[in-house]
């Protein structure tokens, strides 16, 4: 993800209600998320649908490592060969 632009990525949530188009234009620009603040603290942020769908991806596989790292651990793994056998099996079935 794009590095977050201080001057440009903050805004207050009355200046984003004056200009949510240009603000959703930007951010599908920049690929850059929007933080809105509220009050002088973040509220929400604005990001860009394929930057969230990556986000998304991503920590999906983190999940998954994190899984397997526990399996692996907990003596569940398989060895390669045994992987494979496994995998061209299912295949030939």
């Amino acid at each position: 993800m794009a590095q977050l632009s201080l001057v440009q990525d903050i805004q207050p949530l009355s200046v984003f209600r004056g200009n949510i188009t240009g603000f959703i234009k930007q951010v599908q620009t920049t690929h850059r998320p929007l933080v809105i603040t509220n009050h002088g603290r973040s509220a929400a942020v604005l990001l860009d649908v394929t930057k969230y769908e990556e986000l998304l991806e991503r920590l999906e596989l983190l999940q998954e490592i994190h899984v397997a790292e526990k399996q692996m651990a907990d003596g569940k793994g398989v060895e390669h060969e045994e992987a494979l056998r496994q995998i061209l099996a299912g295949i030939a079935v």
